[in-house]
């Protein structure tokens, strides 16, 4: 007797048809390329159970054949959009080299999207060869999950897999190896794809992608007569949690064009991103951005230009006046989110706004003058910290980064005043700051020398166990 086939979890799993029922206004049904040979790299089990599945029970062959050779699962949809491109706008976007698989509905309710990149060429493919590097879905996973770790909301990896070809390109060593990966996160839709339906002057569509979008993922503001102005004004929030989560990790996402800000406020699509060495407010992660427009600094002020430029499709059903009151209250989320992601890296839960406000300034500061790596310093500070120096003030007394007089006075004003504030808080608290420390700030922060080191292992020898053991300090936060 012959025994059941088996099903593929991937496959039974219960797909809704949200995106998908908005119609053929949105997006286009497409095919995915047929790869010549499917090795998964990477497989996140950390997420399955998010969807209801035990990892024990998902083979890697489950990987390939729902993410490799693309079978049993219909339609896939390139979504459409637009978007400000470095400040032009750009009419001729859209999914070029991925599609939405799939959403599901995860076990906390939330629907999510399965997201492919480097999956084949789309309508939108403009030439293009719808491929994604190796070196690319390396650079997605290690990034997503290291945001992950340092509390940004942020997409994940759900699976990379080797796709055997070889692609030629302008910013890599040609030929260069070939993947696809999925990406997990709550909604692709993003600012762009309102931006195009106003292009088209179509503000039926986007009322309907509107309603579409507060029912999915802002459910809580159902019914309410005003619940556009307060989509917009959670949006902005969100918006500004986010920017801010980057810059106290040291972040720049390097390419913040509208069609690259998702409508949930979350970050996604990481391509020449980069973590900065040394705090330089001018850091631009893309070697093509020649104007620094978006680098490190000015991620909270393009945010915001791109919440501002979001209004004019939005203007066709809510009122301008609306998203301006909204908007206005910008600067007042990122900076409350900022100041204490910046005081937990310092070991603080709580000060006065101003003393917190100080104690940043003297901080940063002390990094410009310095020179100092900004993860190298907040490093030091978790290694060595130490309870007595609340009593004897010999804070970072074994920094080697202060040499020259202006160095070493900058250097001993911020201990004064780090030792001050030590000072002011209860003994048993010192604990609880070497925790925060801890906690905090990475030991392996992942600049690019970091990145570097694991690719060379993969490229020469086809070793991907450096790149695995990076991911688990990653997650440690070792």
């Amino acid at each position: 007797m012959t025994p059941a086939a088996r099903t593929n979890p991937f496959l039974a799993l219960n797909y809704e048809p949200a995106f998908e029922s908005l119609g053929e206004d949105y997006s286009d049904v497409v095919a995915a390329a047929a790869f010549p040979a499917q090795t998964l790299r990477w497989r996140n089990d950390d997420l399955l159970p998010k969807i209801g599945l035990d990892p024990q029970a998902v083979t890697d062959e489950d990987f390939i054949e729902a993410f490799g050779r693309f079978e049993g699962r219909q339609p896939l949809l390139a979504m459409r959009y637009h978007g400000y491109q470095f400040g032009e706008y750009n009419a001729f976007l859209g999914d070029g080299r991925g599609f939405l698989y799939g959403q599901v509905r995860g076990t906390d309710g939330e629907l999510y999207d399965f997201g492919t990149k480097g999956s084949g060429t789309t309508p939108y493919s403009r030439g293009g060869d719808g491929r994604l590097t190796l070196k690319g879905g390396v650079r997605e996973v290690l990034a997503a999950e290291a945001l992950n770790y340092l509390g940004v909301r942020t997409s994940r990896c759900l699976s990379m897999i080797e796709t055997g070809e070889n692609l030629w390109r302008g910013d890599e060593p040609s030929p260069t190896r070939s993947s696809v990966m999925v990406r997990f996160n709550r909604s692709h839709i993003r600012f762009g794809t309102f931006e195009r339906l106003h292009y088209l002057k179509r503000k039926d569509l986007i009322q309907k992608l509107l309603d579409h979008v507060i029912e999915y993922y802002y459910p809580h503001l159902q019914g309410k007569s005003d619940r556009y102005a307060l989509f917009y004004a959670e949006l902005v929030q969100r918006v500004a949690e986010l920017a801010a989560q980057w810059m106290s990790v040291g972040f720049c996402h390097a390419v913040l064009n509208t069609d690259n800000m998702s409508i949930t406020g979350e970050s996604f699509d990481y391509g020449p991103y980069a973590f900065m060495d040394r705090y330089d407010l001018r850091f631009t992660a893309a070697y093509f951005d020649y104007s620094g427009r978006y680098c490190y600094g000015n991620q909270p002020g393009i945010c915001q230009l791109n919440l501002e430029m979001l209004q004019t499709p939005l203007s066709a059903v809510m009122a301008i006046a609306d998203m301006e009151a909204g908007l206005a209250k910008f600067g007042d989320y990122y900076y409350a989110v900022y100041r204490q992601r910046m005081l937990n890296k310092l070991g603080f839960a709580e000060l006065p706004e101003a003393e917190t406000d100080e104690l940043i300034k003297r901080t940063l500061q002390l990094l410009e003058v310095c020179e100092v790596g900004y993860h190298a310093f907040f490093r030091e500070l978790k290694q060595q910290f130490n309870a007595s120096w609340r009593e004897d003030g010999g804070i970072l007394n074994n920094a080697d980064f202060a040499t020259t007089d202006e160095q070493k006075t900058c250097l001993d004003r911020w201990r004064q005043h780090y030792h001050t504030l030590l000072i002011s808080q209860p003994i048993e608290e010192m604990e609880h700051i070497a925790q925060r420390l801890n906690r905090h700030n990475p030991t392996t922060p992942l600049i690019r020398p970091e990145i570097e080191a694991i690719w060379a292992p993969i490229t020469e020898e086809d070793n991907w166990q450096p790149f695995y053991d990076l991911l688990a300090k990653i997650r440690s936060g070792n």
